[in-house]
């Protein structure tokens, strides 16, 4: 008599026919953990039906393999075979063909979603003009000869300005003082020392003190090379 199928020995023998494939008793009490098993009933449950010759199983040293049997199982023949492998076959094809039919409607989508609404374009092009107004404005006020920038606003910023680039000079001549001091008498290469220090020079990073001091106001310049 088969075991009752919500039973121990019946959820059991349905999960090992289920998986053909060779198990052990943890393997099983794992998998059917849903069910709220114990791994001695589990273990109990194979037991019997190994006896009871529902199941197959194999013994290695102290572990326990239990198989389905393969008797209950219906074996293709070759023509049954390659009748599986041709519908295998078509099913992949029609598979192939789904795929590439939702990648191209996910690209459509994503199409879609890149272009801007009729609300968005209107917002897009009041904001344009908005940027056109001012601008405009700011040339009018250029062409007839307004003062954009007050004469206190021009002082400080030229002050900042002259500042900065006499700071630059001394930290430079600082720098300078420095380096010669430390690499007059070393015998390493000096372009590989510097390198090795991580150590910039201004040309090493396209800046001129120089030409950026030709821009201070006139009457804070120095003489070139001082």
């Amino acid at each position: 008599m088969a075991p009752k199928p919500d039973n121990v020995e019946g959820i059991v023998l349905n999960f090992v026919n289920e998986q053909n494939r060779p198990l052990n008793s943890q393997t099983v009490a794992d998998f059917l953990q849903k069910f709220n098993l114990k791994k001695t009933g589990i273990q109990k449950a194979l037991d019997t039906l190994a006896d009871a010759g529902k199941i197959s199983f194999k013994e290695y040293g102290k572990q326990k393999i239990y198989l389905a049997r393969q008797d209950q199982f219906d074996i293709p023949n070759s023509e049954e075979l390659t009748r599986m492998k041709e519908e295998n076959s078509n099913l992949q094809a029609q598979l192939d063909e789904q795929k590439k039919a939702v990648s191209e409607v996910e690209g459509e989508i994503k199409s879609l979603q890149s272009n801007l609404t009729l609300e968005e374009i209107h917002g897009k092009q009041m904001n344009l003009q908005k940027e056109v107004s001012n601008m405009e404005e700011k040339l009018t006020k250029l062409r007839g000869g307004v003062t954009l920038v007050s004469p206190e606003e021009r002082k400080a910023i030229e002050a900042l300005y002259t500042s900065t680039i006499t700071q630059w000079r001394k930290r430079k001549r600082m720098f300078k003082d420095i380096w010669d001091s430390i690499t007059e008498n070393s015998p390493k290469n000096l372009k590989e020392f510097k390198e090795e220090l991580g150590i910039e020079y201004d040309e090493d990073v396209g800046v001129s003190l120089q030409s950026l001091s030709d821009l201070m106001p006139q009457g804070t310049k120095r003489a070139r090379g001082k």
